[in-house]
């Protein structure tokens, strides 16, 4: 005769299975809290040298990390942690299209520092025109499956191009139906794909289906090397382009200072904002920093200063909350206040 296993020890035994799924699965959401704040004297170099200067410029990042039922139960819990839907963080987009983005604005990110940074630094150079990006790309293009955010178009029915304007001409001059073949990079491979253009829903011209802008590269005497892998996103603009700066004018400008900050920027050197900004100031006033540099541009209501000074004010840092609209009001804070 079998033993009945008592009622409690089955209550147990599937309290503990709940508990391990709560802890272990996890669900769809992601929870973001102050990541790190990591130095850029020794992951950007001019010239094949690094900053030799004492101090230093940091860039700041936000911590992400898929939940789990307590992970999630915990971080309400915490006054910098941040729980968001797999859509609020990543839109439409899936794991491997997402990485492809943040990749990209790195990229870009580090394109237009440079830029601004010779701009800065009154040193000539120009861009050379690599192809298109692909940053989205229809379901009903001849081309899903093939093509993926994140490759570069180089050359359609083998004519290559200097400006995505003519490459849109060259294909919004055929018709919807009509058979081209496409060469393109995808993870450093040159591939070729052909198929039928479809109609656009933006203007009803022919076109391959895709979300398009240039890629482009700065051409210039100066070399400049970045070492960062595993940082996706633009928000490290700023600072990427004070640490380049630095190097180009061989000038001394933190004087032995922990400047810490964050911000898009764009080829003209102004500062854009970003997402997690408060959590971004915990990490640096962990960190040591002296001076954090926040974008601001309070004529078109912009948040990012208010969110920096309310997270600075909150934690009682003695790290001071400096507001730039632009790479170069960022260089003249340094200067006159910093570097003396």
């Amino acid at each position: 005769m079998k033993r009945k296993v008592p009622i409690k020890r089955l209550l147990l035994l599937l309290f503990a299975l709940i508990l391990m799924a709560c802890v272990a699965l996890p669900i769809p959401y992601y929870i973001e809290t102050p990541g790190s704040t990591i130095k850029l004297d020794t992951l950007v170099k001019v010239n094949d040298q690094k900053d030799k200067f004492s101090g230093s410029f940091s860039l700041t990042s936000v911590g992400i990390r898929q939940a789990t039922v307590a992970t999630a139960l915990f971080a309400k819990t915490q006054s910098f942690s941040d729980l968001v839907t797999k859509e609020e963080l990543m839109g439409s987009a899936s794991n491997d299209d997402y990485n492809r983005i943040q990749n990209f604005y790195m990229e870009s990110s580090q394109n237009n520092a440079i830029t601004a940074a010779l701009n800065l630094a009154d040193k000539p150079f120009k861009m050379d025109y690599l192809g298109v990006y692909v940053l989205g790309i229809e379901p009903n293009s001849a081309f899903y499956g093939q093509i993926k955010i994140g490759d570069t178009v180089v050359q359609v029915d083998s004519k290559a191009f200097k400006s995505s304007d003519d490459f849109m001409k060259y294909v919004q001059s055929k018709k919807v139906g009509d058979q081209v073949t496409i060469t393109y990079l995808q993870d450093g491979k040159e591939k070729k794909a052909s198929g039928a253009l479809i109609k656009l829903p933006t203007n009803g011209k022919a076109g391959i289906g895709i979300t398009l802008t240039d890629h482009t590269k700065v051409n210039s005497q100066e070399k400049v090397q970045f070492d960062v892998d595993n940082i996706g996103g633009p928000s490290a603009g700023l600072m990427f382009t004070l640490e380049i700066y630095q190097q180009l004018i061989k000038q001394d400008l933190r004087n032995g200072h922990e400047i810490a900050g964050t911000g898009t920027i764009d080829s003209e050197g102004n500062v854009g904002q970003i997402g997690g900004i408060d959590k971004k100031v915990v990490s640096a006033s962990e960190s040591g920093a002296e001076v954090f540099f926040a974008p601001a541009d309070l004529e078109k209501g912009d948040t990012n200063y208010r969110d920096a000074k309310k997270a600075a004010k909150k934690i009682n840092t003695k790290m001071e909350i400096v507001p730039v609209k632009t790479a170069e009001e960022a260089v003249k804070y340094l200067k006159e206040h910093v570097a003396k």
